[in-house]
């Protein structure tokens, strides 16, 4: 894990625990997190936000606005709320209003379906442009990755094909974590292109 997560520009690493009783999931998050927050990233831990504080994590990462307004009161002031499954723009804008530190666009649902990836751009585009909550673009291949961070994603969230590569998980994440920078520079360039020249 620590030599994973030196090998790109990590910002937090979601934690999915497999279901089981509360002390062995508390023991895994006390396990991984000192190693996570010893990198420079933040351990967040899907649901379970009962558990965050108990196991050393950083936050959580909800299942939508019920499970977030549910959390706010344990999490916050000190902890991270994320919120992913946000099927509308009405309920983003109910979890940006809600305090959410950050929301997921693109994660696929309990039955694996998801929108289109441009559906997922342009939901991604329209929250960049006009709110403040940083929104972050789950990517399912290196490609979404890329086009994620150009439609205005803060943070690309790497899906199954980071530890599925052939390759290993390590050459997978450097060349997304390449593929993102190089986005971002690319979006930055272009709503600032005064800028780019005097810089």
């Amino acid at each position: 894990m620590p030599g994973l997560l030196g090998a790109a520009d990590v910002a937090a690493v979601l934690l999915r625990l497999k279901e089981t009783d509360q002390r062995t999931m508390i023991s895994r998050i006390k396990a991984l997190a000192p190693p996570v927050q010893k990198a420079g990233a933040a351990l967040l831990v899907e649901g379970h936000a009962e558990l965050v504080a108990r196991g050393g994590a950083d936050g959580a990462h909800l299942p939508g606005i019920a499970a977030l307004k549910e959390a706010l009161p344990s999490l916050k002031p000190d902890r991270i709320a994320g919120v992913g499954g946000l099927t509308t723009r009405h309920h983003s804008m109910d979890a940006g209003e809600l305090g959410a530190d950050y929301l997921l666009f693109g994660e696929p649902d309990a039955k694996g379906q998801r929108p289109q990836a441009q559906a997922i751009a342009e939901r991604i585009d329209w929250w960049a442009e006009l709110f403040e909550p940083p929104c972050v673009g789950f990517a399912m291949s290196l490609q979404e990755a890329h086009d994620f961070a150009l439609s205005g994603a803060d943070f690309v969230l790497v899906g199954d094909f980071v530890w599925s590569d052939p390759r290993g998980p390590k050459a997978a994440l450097i060349e997304a974590d390449a593929a993102i920078k190089q986005a971002h520079a690319t979006a930055t360039a272009d709503r600032d292109p005064a800028g780019q020249e005097n810089g």
